[in-house]
């Protein structure tokens, strides 16, 4: 049953929008998770994304206010907090234990310990005062898990690993012709496809490269990048390079709903995803889930997404690595791939399996009598 005596706020500086509809959709797609299971649930979050450092500073100063308005006002109602991403949100978190008693559980998804933490070691040091001082650590991939327990000293009991999870009510197989026709796409087409920000470190370079050595086998082949392309110097940097090299047949798509970007996958022979790092990799699972190969950089989450044959493992920054991944796939000769795997990890990563172990993580880190939906 509902409690109504307590509820949580999820704390966040990436949440959608009606005009950046995917800005932050995992977080959102987490809410919603737990509101269907009728859990009392707020959200305080920065939707605004745009960049420059006035711009960044005016959005987080007004942000951290709200938060900790919220909090003084709801301080006698609160269960715990969630912010997602280690810093700067759960400084907001951390505040709110120290001045008003309210637990809080910190989600890491890499770029908070892969960037920001590095950038020096003030930052560093207070990610790690946030970190420990969390009742629970989730984190959504088994590399992060080791930099959390290693790197920032937070015992092994207090992290928890736990994709953001796949809705396989959306994400769900649909055979290639089928998809191909809705989408009205050439059916012998051999489609590989890119999903993700338009930006250098997720190897679209790399990927251009790859591609351009794979159109001399197979010639009916096209490339899909589907993605937001806000970083325009290096966008132009790219189409320069696809000029430069002359590369016929590469198509940008500005960011889909995912019910449309689920069709995509399921159209195309490979996803692509040769990023230098990655803290889980949750579009490959999606393409998993829909029906489709992937072929990813062994960096991060996806070394282990992928392993043991759920998917390809090519060397980061290697254009022939990653060709030849993605001719196994489009040869046909992709024998190393285990549906059984892929399937056990999809089921791993289902919104069933994530939010019992959500309401498991909140139960031991909330206060008082909570009793979230037992």
């Amino acid at each position: 049953m509902k409690n109504k005596a307590k509820k949580i706020v999820v704390f966040s500086n990436m949440y959608p929008s009606p005009q950046h509809p995917t800005f932050g959709l995992f977080v959102k797609n987490q809410v919603s998770l737990l509101q269907s299971a009728e859990i009392d649930v707020d959200v305080v979050a920065i939707q605004d994304t745009e960049k420059g450092q006035m711009q960044t500073l005016k959005k987080y100063g007004s942000w951290f206010l709200r938060s900790f308005l919220y909090m003084m006002k709801n301080r006698k109602k609160l269960s715990l907090t969630h912010a997602h991403y280690a810093f700067p949100t759960g400084v907001i978190s951390m505040v709110g234990k120290k001045l008003f008693g309210i637990p809080y559980v910190v989600t890491v998804h890499g770029g908070d310990i892969d960037k920001m933490a590095a950038k020096n070691e003030r930052i560093a040091a207070i990610t790690r005062k946030i970190l420990r001082q969390a009742e629970s650590v989730i984190v959504v991939g088994d590399k992060l898990r080791q930099d959390v327990t290693n790197r920032f000293g937070v015992p092994e009991s207090n992290v928890h690993v736990m994709s953001m999870g796949v809705d396989t009510s959306i994400f769900n197989y649909v055979t290639k012709v089928e998809a191909k026709e809705k989408l009205d796409l050439p059916i012998e087409e051999k489609m590989l496809l890119f999903v993700g920000n338009v930006i250098r470190e997720k190897g679209l370079l790399e990927l251009v490269e790859a591609f351009d050595a794979l159109k001399m086998s197979v010639s009916d082949s096209s490339l899909y990048v589907i993605g937001s392309q806000k970083d325009a110097h290096f966008v132009e940097e790219l189409r320069s390079f696809i000029r430069e090299k002359d590369v016929e047949d590469i198509h940008f798509i500005e960011p889909l709903g995912q019910a449309e970007l689920s069709l995509w996958m399921s159209a195309a022979d490979a996803l692509a995803l040769p990023s230098y790092h990655e803290g889980f990799g949750l579009v490959a699972l999606e393409a998993m889930s829909a029906g489709t190969k992937v072929v990813g950089t062994d960096v991060g989450g996806l070394s282990y997404l992928l392993k043991d044959g759920a998917g390809i493992l090519v060397e980061p920054k290697n254009p022939a690595s990653l060709a030849e991944g993605l001719w196994k796939v489009l040869d046909g000769n992709s024998d190393e791939i285990n549906e059984t795997v892929v399937q056990a990890k999809i089921a791993e990563h289902s919104f069933d399996t994530i939010l019992e172990n959500l309401l498991s993580i909140y139960r031991s880190a909330g206060k008082g009598p909570v009793d979230y939906n037992e």
